[in-house]
Formats: C-alpha cells, structure tokens, sequence
C-alpha cells in the first residue's frame, strides 16, 4: 500500500524525509557546530573525485543542520534541491552572478525591493553584466525585452512595496518561448501561500528571514529548484562564502514548523485590516490583491489562496503624516523587516527603498505617506484600535 504523500503542514513540522541514518530520532534538528570534520582515505577519495560533496569536511561547503533545513525548504516548495544563505541578498546575489555570464543580460520587473533594484542597476554593470526593467503587468514589453536576448527573467511574486501581482504562468511560458530562465523571489509569499515551481519557474528565491523563520530572530535566503541548475550556484556560493550559521539554520528549521498556522492566520487579519483602511477617510490608497480596488485581483484570486500578510497604504498629509502615525503606534512596532509574529511597519522611502529617486519611487507606486505593514499574530481588533488611535493623533498633520 503506497503511502501518502504529506501535505505541506506536515513537512513544515516533521520534514519530507526521515533523519540520516546514526541521527537520533529527536524532535529538534541537532545543532552540528564543528566547522571542520576528520577525514579518512574514503573522504579524500570523494573530495579528488567530486570536490567533496559526498563529504562532510568543512562547514562552508556542506553542514548537516543546514543540509537537513534546506531538504524542508525543497520539499516545501517542491524542489529537488534548496541552497540556504547568510541573508536574502546572499542569495540573490549569488544566484545571479552563477546563472548571468559574463555579458548576460537579466529582465526584471521595475517594482523590486531597493536593495535588488541597486544591485541590477549598480553592481550586475561593474561584474559585466547588465538589467532592463519591464512593468510587472506590461507583458508586451516582456515579451520585446525577452526576444532581445536575455539569460534571466526575474520578477518578484508580490511586488515590494506595492504588491503587485506578477502573472507566474505567463511570464513562464514566455521564459520557455525565449529560451531564459525563469527567477522569482516569493518571500512575500511562502510556499504555504504559492508555490512557483509549480507555475513554471525555474527558480524560487527567498528572504528566509521573513516569513519562513517568522520570528524576527534568524538573518538567512533559500534558493530552490532543480538539482542541475542549482550546482553552478552551489559552486558560486563555495567561493563567496555567504553559507548560512548551522545555529541560524536550526533556527529556521523551528521557525518553519509553524508557517502554514502563522500565514493562515496573518492573511485572514491582513485582509480584515485592509478592508478596515480602505473604508477609513484618511487613507488614500489601500494596496492589498485581495481587495476591489487592486489592479490584479483577479489574477490574485487565481493564483493565490489567500491575499498574503503585508498591507501597504498611504495616509493624507504625506511622508510627514506617515511618520507621524509610525510614531504614534503602539501595539505595531516601527521597524524594518516583515514576516514575523509581531506586526511591523514602515515608510518604504526611508527603508527599504531608500536607495532610490523621488522618480523611481513615483514610477514604483510609492508616493508620499505610503507605510508598509507586515500584520502579525496579534489580535486583528487590537491592530485596528491602534490604527485608529494613530490615526486620530496625526490627524492635524494632514490639515496643515
């Protein structure tokens, strides 16, 4: 009798696989801390033959609790393989630079978190490389820009901070047309939310300090996809050396045993609260794909069962006002970040998208007094009341 398949609440607790045979059968991922391993005639036989990756040998190349936290993040997304990272931008980084040769060319969606959009603009050019950047919904452009020549299609799933949403399939299938592979980063949405493997992309990447450690406590990114393409970033990341702390990487492992509760449970008070703003007449804009007034609801509908954790808006009176009301929260917490269990916010254009333009921030979407939520595990009536409080504080900064 074939056994089933475990769902993805399953494999977040207990993972795909059993442990490695002399493992003991603990509920937790021991923590290997030893940088360095003995080696013996058959480890030196491995090493000069496959460069060690049958080997337990030095912890920069492999790691037992990072290998076993990587194996849950694969079979969460449905991956043959995953590759963890010091941070997001580890893997980011690292990815690009293993998958672009020299003279390669990336597309990628105009809306990206600042960092990203710094690096394709600023640092892909110094390594020889280059980015052209297309509207996330303009699928003419994409289509143009992809028929040009280019390596790589990346896109993030829900665009940071607006979220958009980018249509999965059909960027696949013109990825496949033009002979490119296909990058999305989903650290707004986890595999409990979407899974883009399963939608034709090549690659999924995350901030794995977000939602799939979810308690503000592990800095980590996660790349996943199949076994072939992943070994030329493998062998990029022995040689960058962004490899995750196994202490990090157990961390990761505890955080992802509760992540479908957490995102069940933040997206159901995402949607509530931004439902909540939407009607509120101090608020100008409400950008969540689940509500009417988002330009890709019905692809949000489609793709995703539920509208995600993060609620951006924008409040009258502008930056001011924004900052203002971010001072005035009490039960949110003013910080960088997202995805963790307690609610954050803050003004993308002294955060996360601080490296950019008054005009790029404009073509971003992120106009004067936009703040960005990260919805928490609190409960949802005590984040409105404290929206409402903060509100009612500022309310003579949109006056003046």
């Amino acid at each position: 009798m074939n056994r089933q398949r475990p769902r993805m609440a399953t494999i977040a607790v207990g993972g795909a696989e059993p442990p490695p045979r002399g493992w003991p059968a603990g509920m937790a991922t021991p923590v290997f801390g030893s940088v360095t391993y003995e080696l013996d005639g058959d480890a030196y036989a491995d090493i000069a033959r496959t460069g060690g990756t049958d080997t337990w040998w030095y912890s920069r190349l492999r790691n037992p609790t990072v290998e076993a936290a990587a194996a849950k993040v694969a079979a969460l997304e449905g991956a043959e393989r995953a590759l963890l990272f010091s941070s997001g931008m580890a893997a980011i980084a690292t990815t690009l630079l293993a998958l672009l040769p020299p003279g390669g060319r990336v597309v990628a969606a105009r809306d990206l978190y600042g960092d990203v959009f710094t690096l394709l603009c600023n640092e892909l050019p110094r390594h020889g490389r280059s980015a052209d950047f297309v509207a996330i919904d303009d699928h003419e452009g994409w289509r143009r820009e992809l028929a040009r020549g280019a390596d790589l299609l990346y896109v993030e799933t829900l665009s940071n901070p607006m979220l958009r949403v980018a249509d999965l399939p059909a960027l696949a299938a013109m990825a496949r047309q033009f002979d490119t592979l296909a990058l999305a980063d989903a650290t707004f949405t986890p595999p409990s939310l979407l899974r883009s493997l399963d939608l034709g992309f090549d690659l999924v990447l995350h901030s794995a300090t977000k939602f799939l450690n979810g308690h503000s406590d592990v800095v980590a990114g996660a790349v996943a996809g199949s076994s072939a393409i992943l070994e030329a970033v493998a062998a990029e990341a022995s040689i960058l050396g962004g490899c995750l702390d196994p202490h990090a990487a157990s961390m990761l492992d505890r955080g992802l045993k509760t992540l479908v509760i957490r995102t069940e449970h933040q997206s159901a008070s995402a949607y509530t609260l931004a439902d909540r703003l939407s009607r509120h007449p101090e608020i100008e804009h409400v950008a969540y794909p689940l509500l009417d007034t988002h330009p890709d609801q019905a692809l949000a509908k489609d793709l995703l069962p539920a509208g995600g954790a993060i609620v951006s808006f924008r409040v009258s009176g502008g930056d001011e006002r924004a900052l203002a009301l971010l001072d005035a929260v009490v039960v949110i917490h003013q910080a960088t970040s997202l995805g963790g269990v307690e609610s954050l916010a803050s003004a993308p254009h002294n955060t996360s998208h601080l490296g950019l333009s008054a005009a790029e921030l404009a073509a971003a979407g992120i106009l004067p007094g936009t703040i960005r939520l990260s919805v928490g595990l609190e409960d949802v009536d005590d984040l409105i009341a404290d929206l409402d409080s903060a509100l009612r504080q500022t309310s003579t900064v949109s006056s003046r």
